[in-house]
C-alpha cells in the first residue's frame, strides 16, 4: 500500500516537476537565444543593412552611414506625364534612425521570437520608422497639384499665314491629394530608381488625336494648299491661303468631331476682299438734295439702285471651293439688288423740305486741313439722320488714322499744339456743332478745345478725340433731318435739311470772367510747335429757343478755358517749321451774324 501509495505520490509529484522542467527547458532556450552578444540580435537587416549584433549606437551609425545619403537624396515623382523632384524634408518625410534601432532591439527581445530563431536561420528584415510631418507634407502636396494640374485640353486645327497645324489633344490631370501621401511613404526609401507613380485623377479630351488627324487631312490641307477664286458680277477674284486661314476655324461639333466654320462677314470686310467686291458691283446711290432758288429742298440727283455681296452668299460660294483641287476651286457669288436708303419720293416721305440751319467756319490753308477736312466731310455729306436717332461725330467719321483716309496735322494735346493723324477735323467738329445748336436740336455730347482758338466762336466750339470725347445730338425735331457738308482751301460748311420745328434759334454770350494770364515755356526737340499766347477764361453761352415772336425755352453752357501758354522752340534742337495760324480768318462776331438766323 505504501509502496503503492508511493507511486501514486511519485505520479503527482512529477507532473509539476515535468511541468517545471517544461518551464525551465523553454526559459533555458530563452536565456540561449539572448545569449548572442550586443544590443541588436543577430541576423537582423533593415532594408539590406545588417546591424546583427551590435550596440544601438552602432547601429544608428551603421544605419546612418548606409540609408542617410538615400534618406537626403531628392525623391522623384511622376505625375501624369510630368516627373518632379522635391527634398524629402519638403515634403515633410524623414528618416528615424534611432526610432528604427529600438524597434529593431524591442522586438529582437520578445520571447516568442528568440525562441523561434532557435528552430530558424535567424535572419530577420525590420523596415526603418519613417517620420511623416502630416502639416507639411499635405502643404507640400497642395503646391505640387497647383503647379502639375494640366487641364484638359481637345485636339484643335489653327490656321496661321496660309499654314495649318495640329495642336494635339492633352488629358487633363489632377493630383489625388488624399491618397498620395499614403503613396510617398510607402516608397520613400524602397531604393527604386524609377520616380514614384503618384496617385491622379485622368480626364480624357472630347476631341483625341485620331480625330483630330482625320480633320487635318479631310479638310484643314486641302483648304490650305492654294487660292480660291470667286467670281463677282464677271469679275474674278482670287482669295489667297493666308486670307482664307484669318477666317476659317474648325470647332467640335456635340459627337467630337472637329467641322470647319468660315466667319463670311469677317472675310467679307477683309480689305483683300471688300476692296475688288466694292469694284466689282455698283453700290446704291442715295438721292442728293440742295436748295433751289427759292430756298426750297430740291433734288440735285436722284437716287438709284446697286447690288451687294451679303456674307452669307459668300459663305455658300467659297467654303464648298476648300476642299476642291485645280479647276473646281473656282464659283460664282450671287449678288442682290440693294435699294438706296434716300430717294426724291422718301426725302418728300420724311418731311425733309427746307433748310433748318447753316453754319459757316473759315481757317488758313494748310495742306493737312484740305486733306482731312475734306475727308471728314465726304464721309459726314448725305447722312440721314431719323426721328429720334443720335448722331455721332466718331461714329459716321470713324477714327483718324490714315487707313481711313487722314494724314498728320496740327492738334492740341496736353495743351499744346502737336501733330497727330487727323490734325484740322475739330473745325468740321465745330461746324457742326454750331449746326446742331442752331438747328435745336437735342445736344448730348460736346467738349471745348482746352484753350480758346480765336477763329471759333466763344464757348460754342468743340472738339473731338477717338475713344475720349465724341460730339454727339439727337433728331428731336419730328422730321428726318439731311447733313448737307461742303468744304474747300479755306471754308466749311454744314446746313440741315428738314423741317424747322421753332422759327429761330438765338445765341446769346456773357463776358469773360476768371481770366487768368498764360506762362512761357521753352520746348525743344521735334515734336515742338510754336505757340502764341492767349489768357484762358470762363464763358457762358446761352440758347433761346423762339416760337411765334417769343422765348419758349431756353438754355446755358458754360465753357472753361485754360491759358495759352506761349511756346518758342529751342533753334538748336528743333527742325524750324511754320507756326500754326490761329488768328488769320474773319472774327467769330463775323461768322455769328452770318449764320444765327436761316
Amino acid at each position: 500500500m505504501a509502496r503503492a501509495g508511493n507511486r501514486t505520490g511519485n505520479w503527482r509529484i512529477a507532473l509539476p516537476l515535468v511541468g517545471g522542467a517544461a518551464v525551465l527547458g523553454l526559459g533555458g532556450l530563452y536565456v540561449t537565444g539572448l545569449v548572442t552578444g550586443g544590443d541588436i540580435d543577430q541576423g537582423t537587416r533593415v532594408r539590406g543593412v545588417d546591424i546583427g549584433g551590435m550596440s544601438r549606437a552602432e547601429a544608428r551609425q551603421a544605419l546612418d552611414r548606409a540609408l542617410g545619403p538615400g534618406a537626403a537624396a531628392p525623391v522623384a515623382m511622376k505625375i501624369g506625364d510630368r516627373v518632379e523632384k522635391a527634398d524629402p524634408a519638403a515634403l515633410g518625410l524623414s528618416l528615424n534612425t534611432g526610432a528604427t534601432v529600438d524597434h529593431a532591439a524591442r522586438t529582437g527581445h520578445d520571447p516568442v521570437a528568440v525562441i523561434g530563431r532557435l528552430f530558424t536561420s535567424g535572419d530577420r528584415d525590420i523596415e526603418p520608422v519613417i517620420r511623416v510631418d502630416e502639416p507639411t507634407a499635405r502643404a507640400a502636396l497642395g503646391r505640387l497639384d497647383e503647379s502639375t494640374r494640366q487641364q484638359v485640353r481637345d485636339g484643335s486645327i489653327t490656321f496661321d499665314k496660309g499654314a495649318v497645324k495640329a495642336v494635339p489633344a492633352r488629358p487633363g490631370i489632377d493630383l489625388i491629394e488624399d491618397r498620395a501621401l499614403d503613396t510617398l511613404r510607402a516608397a520613400y526609401l524602397a531604393g527604386s530608381t524609377d520616380p514614384v507613380v503618384m496617385p491622379v485623377e485622368r480626364r480624357e479630351p472630347h476631341v483625341g488625336a485620331e480625330e483630330t488627324d482625320r480633320a487635318l487631312e479631310a479638310f484643314a490641307r486641302p483648304a490650305m494648299s492654294g487660292p480660291v477664286t470667286v467670281s463677282v458680277a464677271g469679275k474674278r477674284i482670287p482669295i489667297t491661303p493666308a486670307v482664307l486661314g484669318e477666317h476659317l476655324t474648325m470647332n467640335p461639333d456635340t459627337r467630337g468631331r472637329l467641322v470647319p466654320a468660315l466667319d463670311s462677314k469677317g472675310l467679307l470686310a477683309d480689305p483683300a476682299v471688300a476692296r475688288p467686291v466694292e469694284r466689282a458691283v455698283q453700290a446704291p446711290r442715295d438721292a442728293v438734295l440742295g436748295l433751289d432758288a427759292a430756298g426750297r429742298v430740291a433734288v440735285d440727283a436722284d437716287g438709284r439702285p446697286g447690288h451687294q455681296v451679303t456674307q452669307a452668299a459668300l459663305g455658300r460660294a467659297v467654303l464648298p471651293l476648300l476642299t476642291a483641287e485645280g479647276a473646281g476651286r473656282s464659283g460664282e457669288v450671287a449678288t442682290e439688288e440693294v435699294q438706296p436708303d434716300l430717294t426724291s419720293a422718301e426725302a418728300r416721305r420724311l418731311g425733309i423740305k427746307e433748310k433748318v440751319s447753316s453754319f459757316t467756319v473759315q481757317f488758313p490753308a494748310a495742306p493737312y486741313r484740305t486733306t482731312n477736312i475734306g475727308r471728314a466731310v465726304e464721309l459726314i455729306n448725305g447722312s440721314v439722320v431719323l426721328p429720334g436717332e443720335e448722331w455721332s461725330f466718331n461714329r459716321t467719321v470713324g477714327e483718324r488714322t490714315k487707313e481711313n483716309g487722314f494724314v498728320d496735322g496740327i492738334m492740341i494735346n496736353d495743351g499744346r499744339f502737336v501733330k497727330s493723324p487727323g490734325g484740322g477735323v475739330s473745325a468740321v467738329a465745330t461746324t457742326m456743332y454750331n449746326a446742331a445748336f442752331f438747328g435745336g436740336v437735342k445736344l448730348v455730347e460736346h467738349g471745348a478745345h482746352s484753350f480758346y482758338i480765336e477763329r471759333y466762336p466763344e464757348g460754342r466750339e468743340a472738339t473731338v478725340a477717338w475713344g475720349t470725347l465724341d460730339l454727339r445730338w439727337v433728331n428731336d425735331t419730328g422730321h428726318a433731318l439731311y447733313v448737307q457738308a461742303h468744304s474747300t482751301d479755306t471754308s466749311l460748311t454744314i446746313t440741315l435739311l428738314g423741317t424747322k420745328k421753332y422759327d429761330e434759334i438765338k445765341a446769346t454770350k456773357g463776358p469773360r470772367t476768371q481770366v487768368t494770364p498764360p506762362t512761357k515755356i521753352t520746348g525743344s526737340g521735334p515734336a515742338c510747335e510754336v505757340q502764341t499766347p492767349l489768357e484762358g477764361f470762363d464763358v457762358q453761352v446761352g440758347r433761346d429757343f423762339v416760337q411765334g415772336g417769343r422765348t419758349v425755352r431756353h438754355e446755358d453752357f458754360t465753357t472753361h478755358y485754360t491759358p495759352r501758354d506761349e511756346v518758342t522752340c529751342d533753334p538748336q534742337t528743333t527742325p524750324a517749321t511754320p507756326a500754326p495760324q490761329t488768328s488769320q480768318a474773319p472774327t467769330a462776331p463775323a461768322l455769328d451774324a452770318a449764320s444765327a438766323r436761316r
